[in-house]
């Protein structure tokens, strides 16, 4: 295994440790709807339960569906995620690396759901009176991944001489 290949999974690996662990944490220290001040009028680790998506989309649905849709959403950005790998980012370092956090993070949310059903949360921002959903390490990932492939600057691809002469 290539030395980057290595680093791609490692990262992959620690994102899933580090969210299960401050998780952990959070079960173990803060019962439900429990919130710790940690930066006055801005930051608080609250515990909440998500039984939807991200911002608690799908989570009104009965159980079975929500399951259901959840899981092939899951699955099939998965599958999405193994594809660019393999067919567009193969000589991307950057990109794999921003794919390896939104896998991470993706892992770290399924274990949750497999384990408790729901995703744990703790982080909780606010300002004033707008106040952001909770999110956990996981949620972080994958935003960051996400925003790191939206803002990367794609390679130009290389046009010969001749098909410039042809074009002209």
């Amino acid at each position: 295994m290539r030395i980057k290949n290595l680093i791609v999974f490692c990262l992959s690996l620690a994102i899933v440790a580090a969210d299960q662990a401050t998780k952990l944490i959070a079960l173990n220290d803060f019962y439900e709807g429990e919130s710790v001040s940690v930066i006055p009028g801005f930051f608080n680790l609250t515990l909440t339960f998500n039984k939807g998506v991200a911002f608690g989309l799908l989570a009104d649905l009965p159980d079975p569906t929500r399951q259901v849709l959840i899981a092939s959403a899951t699955l099939t950005a998965l599958g999405v995620i193994f594809f660019l790998l393999i067919k567009h980012y193969r000589h991307d370092f950057v990109a794999q690396l921003a794919l390896a956090a939104i896998v991470g993070g993706a892992l770290g949310n399924i274990i949750d759901r497999l384990r408790l059903g729901k995703v744990v949360d703790f982080l909780d921002f606010y300002y004033a009176s707008y106040h952001w959903p909770a999110f956990n390490l996981a949620d972080s990932a994958v935003c960051l991944g996400v925003l790191v492939l939206m803002f990367r600057p794609t390679k130009a691809c290389k046009v010969s001489p001749a098909a410039t002469k042809a074009v002209s």
